[in-house]
């Protein structure tokens, strides 16, 4: 055990390694930084939006190196005048009855915006900084963290936002830019714990952190009154106290690993739904986290990276070998017989006779939990050396957990057991198959367990396609005995190509649901670059205003709809490009009596075709007597002469460009179907259709994220108009900026993707599954090893 003085130098130590390493990410974080902006910039917006992107882009370079050297030294500043308590924030202090006054409005914004930058960072940083102040606490001999250490994650937001204000960067480009530093400091953040934790280990620092006597129980614990489920800590393998033998710490991953994302972290980043007459967006706080639900368990990436961590320390604590995944170890020609000869039998035992269908030759989970055991043991007299028996028990602990999953209907769990010796081939060459999410044998049992692990009903039934596609998985990757981590990994393309195939066309539920989603992606996709070739060919055309506004907003909408339905060079679009020409002509300014006339004659029929036009966007009447009297106005205007001329030759022009509009627009891989430029897909719902508009709380970035890595065939809960059902993801738009999900009854819900964050985030959408199928079954074996490790050796 150190004595109290070289506990304090350690301490010390990490509390300059944690500045170092912020300070060494400074300069690349700031360069990303200028960089997203820039990209930013490019992608085309409203007026607006696009100067409030100049001007970020502008004011970075101008005040990037300043904001640069001013972190640097506010960095410095805090770290010299006392590591373990920084200043704290200089809010006005209250309970002076002679000196009350109102806060300022600026310090409230700076409180917002670092609060905002700190709870993005704990979203992704939050287990690292966990296991720090657990060995920071112990190292300095005291139950906790002083509530402004410079470790805390609100200090470095802190000294971020002063150091932008420092570097005269206005708070309206730190909104701009905020998705942006949220991502990048969150990243840095974690990279810095992440070194800090590392080097404490090698230290002999508390090898392995036990989170449980960090749980503070609260009334709710023992009687939930509230309604909300509370937070629980998930139990860690073994407690370690003081110093301990050193042990490999993982090296640090340079992206977020894909996967759920932790759900009881929505509450620290969500944002009050907004109801009318109350505050802002903008405005965030302790209210939100009461609002906005939480899931009973975190369940992401990080609880599974930690479930593997656990498994390999708990292994080699007995078997040093076995955590190595630098080298492959080949499987011995004795284990490599006896796999193949279990393989055989399974198969002879289980597969259905000539004309008998999957469901009557599937097995009960007691039959093939004793053919499990069996099998298990005459592979472990096959194998050669510890570490092979260790693997062939863990992997039996995975299988006897999947086979006993009540949620995987009968006739598929017979396709999930023989998957055991392939698996476990794989698993005893390479060791690194117990040691990350990625490994392709894990993703295609999470991915095939997802897709038949319903709710209630829903799970029971499963499609004959779906039937077919998994029993052929299971029999190609039974067919390459030899290619490991290859063929499953070509089998789970294969099975991600089939589902999208599969939800599209064979599906029943969900087929008219997709096709109708498809022709909303269709028309709004044309409708953005409709508008984007509008706004270019009248940037420097002098059309009275509230004539642009109509086509950008209204009749380029109009286009999209008749192009999807009828086709671009069809003689009803080409109407209403005729229709949009005319009416630019219209509005120029008439000054003869002769052009005076010729409007008058054309108005009726151009204001006939503007509603027809209307209608068929499904556009409705008030809206659309709303817009023709703007029109009226733009008309009146140009009567009398205020509206300014148009050269018959550029007018000409713009006719011909109209006509050949289609040659001009942007690339569809190009265009986000997000709510800057798409602020209602309601006009699309239908008895077939429903269009999410409302619910949800204000997305964060990490739930923008998690939103987007959703995966095609899971099921989730939704609870949306009055109604709490299970739903299945059938299919993603391009970029994933839309989503449809079908209840089990053929209905069919699509998403928008901030609505879909939103609803995450508020947890009116929760996935079926706390944790991924391979995950929980580590998670069993990993308990029954712990409770008896001698069972890894016998």
């Amino acid at each position: 055990m150190a004595t109290a003085a070289e506990s304090a130098q350690i301490a010390s130590q990490a509390r300059l390694l944690y500045l170092e390493q912020l300070l060494k990410g400074l300069p690349d974080l700031v360069a990303r930084v200028g960089h997203a902006a820039r990209e930013l910039q490019d992608k085309p917006a409203e007026h607006a939006l696009a100067q409030s992107r100049r001007d970020l882009v502008q004011g970075l370079m101008r005040g990037a190196g300043s904001w640069q050297t001013e972190m640097a030294a506010k960095l410095r500043h805090v770290m010299r005048d006392g590591g373990a308590q920084a200043m704290p924030l200089e809010l006005p202090k209250l309970g002076q009855k002679d000196k009350l006054s109102l806060v300022d409005n600026d310090v409230i914004e700076r409180e917002i915006l670092t609060s905002r930058l700190a709870l993005a960072m704990m979203d992704r940083a939050g287990w690292e900084f966990s296991d720090l102040r657990s060995r920071m606490a112990m190292l300095e001999r005291r139950g906790e963290l002083a509530t402004h250490d410079s470790l805390r994650a609100h200090v470095l937001a802190r000294v971020v936002l002063d150091a932008w204000r420092s570097a005269r960067l206005s708070a309206d480009d730190w909104r701009e830019a905020q998705p942006i530093l949220h991502q990048e400091w969150a990243a840095l953040l974690e990279g810095a714990y992440h070194e800090v934790n590392r080097w404490l280990v090698s230290q002999r620092v508390m090898q392995d952190v036990d989170l449980r006597p960090n749980i503070r129980r609260t009334v709710e614990a023992h009687g939930n009154v509230s309604g909300v489920p509370p937070v629980q800590a998930a139990p860690a393998a073994h407690a370690d106290s003081g110093f301990d033998a050193p042990t490999q710490y993982a090296p640090h991953p340079s992206v977020v690993s894909r996967g759920a994302a932790p759900r009881a972290a929505a509450p620290r980043g969500a944002a009050a739904p907004q109801r009318p007459g109350s505050a802002s967006a903008d405005q965030v706080g302790e209210e939100t986290r009461l609002m906005t639900r939480a899931a009973p368990l975190a369940r992401g990436s990080a609880h599974a990276e930690a479930v593997l961590g656990r498994l390999n320390r708990l292994v080699g604590r007995h078997l040093p070998g076995f955590a190595d995944t630098v080298h492959g170890r080949p499987v011995t020609e004795a284990l490599s017989t006896a796999i193949n000869q279990a393989q055989q039998q399974w198969r002879r035992r289980f597969a259905p006779s000539p004309g008998q269908t999957a469901a009557a030759a599937a097995a009960t989970a007691p039959l093939l939990l004793e053919e499990l055991q069996l099998g298990k043991q005459a592979l472990k007299q096959a194998a050669k050396s510890p570490e092979e028996r260790a693997t062939i028990e863990i992997v039996a602990m995975m299988f006897q957990s999947i086979l006993t999953e009540e949620r995987i209907p009968a006739a598929m769990r017979v396709w999930f057991a023989r998957l055991q010796m392939p698996v476990l081939r794989v698993a005893v060459s390479e060791p690194d198959f117990f040691a990350t999410l990625d490994h392709p044998a894990r993703r295609l049992i999470d991915r095939m367990g997802a897709c038949v692990m319903g709710l209630d009903s829903a799970s029971q039934t499963v499609g004959d396609s779906l039937d077919k596609e998994i029993k052929r998985v299971v029999q190609v990757v039974e067919a390459y005995p030899d290619t490991g981590r290859r063929v499953f990994q070509t089998v789970l393309t294969e099975f991600e190509k089939f589902l999208e195939h599969y939800f599209k066309n064979e599906n029943e539920a969900s087929k008219r649901g997709v096709s109708l989603a498809q022709q909303i992606e269709q028309r709004e996709t044309l409708a953005i670059q409709y508008t984007i070739e509008l706004r270019r060919m009248l940037n420097e055309v002098p059309v009275q205003e509230g004539v642009r506004q109509f086509l950008f907003q209204v009749w380029a909408d109009v286009l999209a709809t008749s192009a999807v339905r009828y086709g671009g060079q069809s003689s009803e679009t080409k109407a209403m490009k005729r229709a949009a020409a005319d009416l630019i002509w219209s509005a120029s300014a008439k000054v003869t009596r002769e052009e005076r006339a010729e409007v008058i004659r054309r108005l009726p029929p151009l204001l006939k075709r503007l509603r027809e036009g209307m209608v068929s966007a499904n556009m409705a009447s008030e809206r659309q007597e709303e817009r023709i009297s703007a029109l009226n106005n733009a008309l009146a205007a140009a009567f009398t002469a205020k509206a300014a001329a148009i050269p018959m030759d550029r007018l000409q022009d713009l006719m011909e460009r109209l006509e050949s509009i289609e040659e001009l627009l942007p690339g569809a891989e190009d265009i986000e179907i997000d709510e800057s430029l798409v602020l209602d897909l309601s006009g699309h719902e239908s008895s077939e259709l429903e269009v999410v508009s409302d619910g949800g709380s204000l997305a964060t970035a990490p739930m923008l994220a998690w939103a987007r890595e959703l995966q095609v065939g899971s099921w989730y809960t939704l609870e949306y108009r009055g109604r709490h059902e299970a739903v299945q993801l059938s299919w993603h738009g391009m970029r994933r900026q839309l989503s449809l999900f079908v209840t089990p009854g053929g209905r069919c819900v699509l998403f928008q993707l901030q609505r879909l964050a939103a609803f995450l985030q508020a947890g009116l959408l929760l996935p079926a599954q706390d944790e991924a199928l391979t995950v929980k079954a580590t998670r069993n074996a990993l308990a029954r090893i712990d409770a008896d490790p001698s069972q890894l050796m016998n």
